[in-house]
């Protein structure tokens, strides 16, 4: 899939999952590509951490990779939500969700379906008529 949509590789990568995801990316880098890295999902409960395996795609493609912590930019909260909204108005932002329906005792199924992988945007529980 990376190869079809980024065809002359990946230029900038917002990484909060980790492991093979973010080893399918650094393998298809473009040159001069950036790599952030804001978590990683993938191994929170895994018992242990574990570096990228492809990481010498950023020596060969001259990438770089840095870490991304929100709460360094905690001054410019309200900046960055007045622009989301804008953006979210106009349709230039998207929001995706994955919408459950049921009740209050569906919600550790549904919140496990995070951990599965098994939700696509933001995962809902709507309880109750929709």
């Amino acid at each position: 899939a990376l190869r079809e949509h980024a065809p002359g590789g990946v230029d900038v990568y917002f990484d909060n999952v980790g492991g093979e995801t973010l080893d399918a990316v650094l393998a298809r880098l473009a040159r001069g590509a950036r790599v952030v890295i804001c978590g990683a999902i993938s191994q929170y409960n895994s018992g242990g951490f574990r570096g990228p395996s492809n990481y010498f795609s950023l020596l060969v493609n001259r990438a770089r990779m840095e870490g991304f912590v929100v709460f360094d930019y905690a001054d410019r909260y309200p900046e960055a939500a007045a622009e989301i909204a804008w953006w979210l108005r106009e349709g230039r932002l998207r929001s995706r969700e994955d919408v459950a329906t049921g009740s209050v005792r569906d919600f550790p199924e549904t919140f496990l379906r995070l951990f599965r992988g098994e939700n696509v945007g933001k995962l809902v529980l709507q309880i109750g008529p929709g």
